[in-house]
C-alpha cells in the first residue's frame, strides 16, 4: 500500500496493491500496523457501508468534539467524488477543499482525519461506499457545511438540478455563518 500526502496536512490518499489475473483481484484494504506507522494515533472502532444512487450527495458531514471522527474511506462499487473540507481553524488551509474520485477500478482510499468536513457525490448509476470510523456515531453532535457554499467552491461532478439531497443536508450551514470547534 502506497500512502500519499495531499496538500492538506493529514488528508492522506491510499493506493493498495492490487493483485489481479484471470480469475479476478485480491487486494488488502485496511492492515493496522501498516496504516499506524503511516497515520499513527487512530484506532478505527466501527466499519459502516451505504448504497446510494447516482446524483446522491451526501455532506458535507462532521461531528462536533469530543465526538468527531477520522475517516477512511473507499468504494466497493461504482464511482464518486469524495469530498473532504479542513475546518481546524488554527490550520493554514482552514475552509480549503480536497477532492478525489474513487471507483471500483483505481481501488483508492482517503483518509480523512478529525477536524474535517467529508461528503461524496455519486457519479454512477450506484455507489456502495464503505467507511472505517475512529468514534461512535452521536446524533446530537452531528453537524455540516453546506454543499454548495459558495466560498468553497465544489465541483462535485453533476449539474446542480440532478443533485439529491436528504433534508437535513438542505439546510446546513455556509463557511461564513460557521464557527469551528476545532
Amino acid at each position: 500500500m502506497k500512502f500519499h500526502q495531499t496538500d492538506i496536512e493529514g488528508l492522506i490518499v491510499l493506493e493498495p496493491d492490487v493483485f489481479g489475473d484471470k480469475r479476478g483481484y485480491f487486494l488488502e484494504s485496511y492492515n493496522a500496523k501498516r496504516f499506524s506507522a503511516h497515520i499513527p494515533g487512530v484506532t478505527f472502532i466501527q466499519d459502516n457501508e451505504s448504497s446510494s444512487s447516482k446524483g446522491t450527495l451526501r455532506g458535507l458531514h462532521f461531528q462536533n468534539p469530543p465526538y468527531a471522527q477520522a475517516k477512511l474511506v473507499r468504494v466497493i462499487q461504482g464511482e464518486v467524488i469524495d469530498v473532504a473540507v479542513d475546518l481546524r481553524k488554527h490550520s493554514i488551509t482552514y475552509g480549503k477543499s480536497f477532492s478525489i474520485i474513487l471507483n471500483e477500478q483505481n481501488k483508492k482510499q482517503l483518509f480523512v482525519p478529525r477536524g474535517f468536513a467529508h461528503g461524496f457525490a455519486v457519479l454512477s448509476d450506484t455507489a456502495i461506499f464503505a467507511y472505517k470510523v475512529d468514534n461512535v456515531y452521536f446524533p446530537t453532535e452531528e453537524s455540516g457545511i453546506a454543499w454548495n457554499d459558495p466560498t468553497l467552491n465544489i465541483d462535485w461532478g453533476l449539474p446542480q438540478e440532478k443533485v439529491t439531497l436528504s433534508e437535513k443536508d438542505k439546510h446546513l450551514l455556509s463557511l461564513a455563518d460557521f464557527k469551528s470547534p476545532f
